[in-house]
Parts: structure tokens; C-alpha cells; sequence
């Protein structure tokens, strides 16, 4: 029996997808590294710097806000793995972009040809996933080791970053990430060979009826506001610290690790835990509570120790949400609709972008009307509030409509 023969074996199959899925998200978290600023910009300068970042960061999940209802019920009806291999191919392209970029105007069209690949991985992986592990407590502990690649990407994405582009130039970095996306994309297109790929599948819920599903929203809201905490925290905070801190470069990387960190802890932690206990819901719940209360003490921190806790905080809290919230979803389907899994997760992606669209967008604006506490103190507010309808997701009941159907 050669290589290919036993990788291509059920039980192998499984780790082959879940190691796919686990690349796919570390390559695409990986390109979402590094910003320079400088402590020596002015006050008005700083602001103004602000603003062209958070609209860099944003471009991404625009783009995947926009073409995610489209690509969810279509991969519903060709399956996962023709779009996982056009995810791989579109990130090649974006990353060899970025390593030939030589203005904003290109790395702005670089970050959002990332988020059409980054929008295929995402909606693809997330619905191999759920496809491929069936039972809860197994689809919970996959989901939670392919977000160990989402926080990895992160945490060596600036570091890798900054050392390449010291020693071996500009270029080194997003050509090395070119080449990781081609090598993982290769992987996946020799084991699930043309013969393999499923090219009709059954047709899933439709996307109008998810979004009218309570128990679903309630999910996606969830997740959105999560999102939100990181995503604006990581546009606003560098240029807070430098204003407040005077920060130098290694600082403003070194807070952000401590978040990565302690994400990949709690989505590995919880991924196991809550779909095992069936505390998913409370699990969110609690989560949504920490992210809101650490995001308003960001406004009283005072040095660089404060924040490395808080941004720890921050990363534990926003793991434990998307760990014991992404299962669900799929749970919720499996539940209520049809067992096609992508436009539910299309959903979860829209939600994840709505949260890294309105952070870096409203972050600098706000800042600079109100300051940097208020805005602190206004994404923990709502995420406090919101927290308490996460009970709903508790046990919802099953929906009989498509079994009738069936």
C-alpha cells in the first residue's frame, strides 16, 4: 500500500482534513500581522495614521462581508473541496501581491484579494468540519485545534514578519507565506483527487431561512460582538500606548502575543469542554461577560504590564466565545435543517467580518471625538448586555419542517 493509498483511508481522512483546515487557517492569520508606526509622529499625525490602518484591516472582512452570502448555499451544492483549492490559490496570489506591494493603494488591493481567499478557506474549512465529524463532543475538539492554527498564525505572523524583513528584505516574509499556502493547497488537491471530490451535494437550507432562525442569530451575534472586542482593541490600542506610553516597537508587538496565547489555551480548553457538558451556551455567555469587562478596563490601564493581563484576558475570553459558539452552529443545523453546513458558516464568517469591518472603521473616528476609554467602554457595555441571550441557545427545540419535507 503506498502513501496516497493509506492517507486516502476514512480514518486517515479525518486528520488529513482537520490538518488542511488547521494550514488554511494559519496562512490566512498569518498575513494579518504587521503595522509600524512611530513614536515620534505627532499627536495629529497619530490619529491620521489610525485612520488609513484601520481602513487597511477592514478592507478584508469587507470584502468577505460582501461575497459570503453568495459563496455559503454555493458550496452548499458543489461541496467544500474545489473552493478550499481556489481559497489556497486565491491567498498565493494575495501574498505575492503584498511581497511586490509598493504603495497603500496595493496593499489595499492585496488585503482584500485576501479576503475573497480568505472567505473560501474560512466558509469551506469551518463546513469540512462540521461534515466530517459528526458527533459533538468530536466536532467540538476539531474545531477547536484548527483554531490552535488561527492563534498561531497570529502569534508568529509579526514576529516572523519583522525578522525576515530585517535580515532578508521587504519581499522575504509574504514569499515565504506564498509558498506555505501552495504547499498546503498541493496537499489537499493530491489526497482528495478530481475522482473524490463530491461536485453535487444536498441542497441546504436556504440562507433567508438561517437568517430568520432566533437560535442562529443569537449565535452570530454573539460572535460579531466578540469579534468586535479584538478587532477594535488591535486598531486602537497601538496608538493609544504610544500617546499614553510612549511604546516602542517591540512592546507594541509583545502586548499582542499575550491575547494569541492565551486564545489558543481556551479554544482548546473549551472546544473539548463545552460540547461534552453541552455548556456551550454558558460557556458563551461567560465569555461575552470577561471580553466586556477586560474591554472596559483597557480605558484606567496605565503601563505596558496592564495591558499584556487585559490583552490576555481579552484573547481567553474571545476563545472560549468562538470555541463553544462555532460547534453550536453546526449543532443548530444539524437540529433544526438540512445537514449542509456551509451557509450556516457563511453566516458565522459574516458575523466574524461585521466585527473587523465596524472595529478599525468607527475605532480611529471615535478616538479622536470622545477618546480612547469611551470607546473602550462602549464595546464592553454592549457586549454585557448581549451576554444574557446566549440562555436561549440553551437546549432549543428541534424544527420538524424539513423532516416532513425529507
Amino acid at each position: 500500500m503506498d502513501l496516497l493509498t493509506w492517507l486516502r483511508q476514512e480514518a486517515q481522512l479525518k486528520k488529513m482534513i482537520l490538518l488542511i483546515v488547521f494550514l488554511a487557517f494559519f496562512v490566512d492569520h498569518m498575513l494579518l500581522s504587521v503595522v509600524e508606526s512611530n513614536c515620534s509622529y505627532t499627536d495629529g499625525r497619530l490619529d491620521e495614521v489610525n485612520v488609513k490602518v484601520g481602513l487597511l484591516l477592514a478592507s478584508k472582512s469587507t470584502i468577505q462581508l460582501i461575497i459570503n452570502p453568495f459563496i455559503g448555499p454555493l458550496f452548499d451544492r458543489i461541496g467544500y473541496h474545489i473552493p478550499m483549492c481556489a481559497g489556497f490559490c486565491i491567498l498565493v496570489f494575495a501574498t505575492t501581491l503584498f511581497a511586490f506591494s509598493s504603495n497603500y493603494i496595493v496593499l489595499l488591493l492585496a488585503r482584500s484579494v485576501q479576503g475573497v481567499g480568505g472567505s473560501c478557506l474560512s466558509v469551506a474549512g469551518m463546513g469540512m468540519l462540521a461534515d466530517t465529524f459528526k458527533e459533538d463532543q468530536e466536532r467540538g475538539r476539531a474545531m477547536g485545534i484548527s483554531f490552535t492554527g488561527l492563534a498561531l498564525g497570529l502569534i508568529t505572523g509579526a514576529p516572523f514578519g519583522s525578522l525576515m524583513y530585517q535580515f532578508l528584505g521587504k519581499m522575504a516574509p509574504f514569499l515565504v507565506i506564498a509558498v506555505i499556502a501552495l504547499l498546503a493547497g498541493g496537499l489537499h488537491a493530491l489526497i482528495f483527487k478530481t475522482s473524490m471530490v463530491q461536485t453535487q451535494m444536498e441542497k441546504g437550507t436556504p440562507l433567508l431561512t438561517l437568517l430568520k432562525d432566533p437560535y442562529i442569530l443569537i449565535a452570530a451575534g454573539a460572535i460579531c460582538l466578540a469579534t468586535l472586542v479584538i478587532a477594535t482593541i488591535e486598531t486602537a490600542l497601538p496608538i493609544w500606548m504610544m500617546k499614553t506610553m510612549c511604546a516602542s516597537k517591540w512592546q507594541l508587538g509583545a502586548v499582542f502575543l499575550t491575547d494569541s496565547i492565551s486564545y489558543l489555551i481556551a479554544s482548546n480548553i473549551f472546544g473539548h469542554l463545552s460540547p461534552k457538558y453541552s455548556a456551550g451556551w454558558l460557556c458563551a455567555c461567560i465569555g461575552m461577560i470577561l471580553a466586556g469587562i477586560t474591554t472596559i478596563s483597557f480605558g484606567f490601564s496605565k503601563n505596558i504590564y496592564h495591558v499584556l493581563v487585559l490583552n490576555a484576558s481579552v484573547g481567553f475570553s474571545i476563545g472560549v466565545v468562538d470555541s463553544s459558539i462555532m460547534p453550536l452552529m453546526g449543532n443548530l443545523v444539524d437540529l433544526r435543517y438540512v445537514p449542509a453546513y456551509s451557509t450556516v458558516y457563511a453566516i458565522a464568517d459574516v458575523a466574524i467580518c461585521i466585527g473587523f469591518s465596524v472595529g478599525p472603521t468607527l475605532a480611529g473616528p471615535i478616538v479622536a471625538s470622545i477618546g480612547f476609554p469611551w470607546l473602550m467602554a462602549i464595546i464592553g457595555t454592549v457586549n454585557i448586555i448581549f451576554a444574557p441571550l446566549c440562555i436561549f441557545l440553551y437546549n432549543p427545540p428541534r424544527q420538524e419542517e424539513h423532516l416532513v419535507r425529507a
